[in-house]
């Protein structure tokens, strides 16, 4: 297989990058020197595969109806260090829940996995197309891709790799996907037309954390808004904070809280607020109770920013000002806050369209449209009602899925 010829080529590569790189080599270490004994069991397995944080997020609300509603194992293998962390927190005092690193794809390690569980289902999240994975376990269970999705930038790499991926695309039982036109571009690229279908987003079904007014009138006072309105910047990537820190400079009675998408930018953002002659705390210190009140608060704490969202009186979601293609929009909306993103959305098209096409969102191009519409949000633009039936119209993906994988594995 052409594919696994090129993974043989990249192994020189790879030992000379393990030994320039302490850290790809705690990396990559992490990922293939693992002990996979823990994993026996009488029980049988349904393997659920994920990248990141986001597919850890998103598949919340089937992993915890799976617990519900059938006796399987739940085998959970996550490709980031992040998102393993996030499942973690989740799932750890859950008993039929185990959790593994991705295993980079190796057929080897992936042999010791299939050899210690009885697989009856593997469930791959958004578009996570293992070769060897795919392979291996459709041998031993039934293979699904569920919360499909092909963006723009994808599709035209994939159709590219048609002849190659076809044969691996052949070995998914079935494919559950976002939208029609994520249907149609999967087939597109090799899938049997039969074996896919439109079940809507997992995303909807989110099910976040409600924070109760004491928790929220505690967050206020750790970070000393003193009444001030909060401006909510999450999952800001490199590029955006300059964009958003002009904007709070026009902004009257406000504070600003920052939260990086990757807490290595930090030296970098605090470089730019200094700049901008403002003055700044961590949450860290603010929370040991060592820091003054200030213009902007940077969160140098992974897992908040859901609570964040909640106090907040405006939202920015980043990751869409620059080409990353954007973060979760519906976790403001889900607090019901009116949520302000950039232009580009490509990981969350379909749902930027609606909320636009509903008006309970603004699209902004630079500082000074951020904070035209933050005055807009200030003088009531918050359609809550529509909030409402935006995530009545879309729910129930979750069940339709449930109810599909009760047919494949009875």
């Amino acid at each position: 297989m052409i594919y696994n010829l090129l993974r043989i080529l990249m192994y020189i590569p790879l030992k000379i990058v393990m030994i320039l790189s302490p850290k790809k080599r705690r990396f990559i270490e992490k990922r293939l020197e693992q002990d996979f004994s823990f994993l026996k069991s009488e029980k049988p397995y349904i393997w659920l595969h994920c990248s990141s944080v986001g597919e850890i997020n998103l598949s919340d609300a089937l992993i915890k109806k799976m617990l519900l509603e059938r006796d399987e194992n739940i085998l959970i293998s996550i490709f980031t260090d992040t998102g393993y962390e996030n499942a973690q927190n989740k799932y750890s005092k859950e008993e039929r829940i185990k959790l593994i690193y991705f295993p980079l794809d190796c057929k080897k390690e992936l042999k010791k996995i299939l050899k210690k569980i009885d697989l009856k289902l593997l469930i791959l999240i958004e578009t996570e197309i293992w070769p060897n994975l795919i392979k291996l376990a459709s041998k031993r269970g039934k293979v699904i891709l569920v919360n499909g999705r092909i963006s723009d930038r994808s599709f035209g790499r994939y159709l590219k790799f048609r002849k190659i991926l076809k044969r691996t695309l052949e070995r998914i039982d079935n494919y559950f996907m976002q939208t029609d036109i994520d249907k149609e571009r999967i087939i597109a690229i090799g899938a049997n037309k039969e074996s896919v279908s439109v079940v809507g987003n997992l995303k909807f079904d989110i099910e976040l954390q409600n924070y109760s007014l004491e928790e929220k009138e505690e967050l206020r006072s750790i970070i000393i808004s003193e009444g001030r309105k909060i401006f909510v910047a999450g999952s800001t990537r490199t590029g955006e904070d300059e964009i958003i820190l002009d904007a709070f400079k026009h902004l009257d009675d406000y504070m600003l809280v920052i939260v990086p998408r990757h807490l290595d930018r930090i030296p970098k953002i605090e470089e730019l607020i200094s700049k901008k002659n403002l003055s700044y705390s961590k949450y860290s210190k603010l929370l040991e109770g060592k820091a003054k009140k200030s213009d902007v608060v940077i969160v140098d704490k992974m897992g908040v920013l859901r609570k964040f969202y909640s106090i907040s009186d405006v939202a920015f979601v980043g990751g869409t000002l620059v080409n990353i293609g954007g973060h979760s929009l519906l976790e403001p909306l889900f607090y019901r806050k009116t949520p302000i993103f950039g232009k580009y959305l490509q990981n969350v098209k379909d749902i930027a369209e609606e909320i636009l096409k509903r008006g309970i969102g603004f699209k902004v191009d630079n500082s000074e449209d951020m904070a035209v519409s933050i005055k807009e949000i200030d003088n009531g633009h918050v359609k809550n009602e529509e909030i409402e039936n935006f995530f009545d119209a879309n729910k129930n993906a979750t069940q339709k899925i449930m109810t599909e994988i009760n047919k494949i594995i009875k």
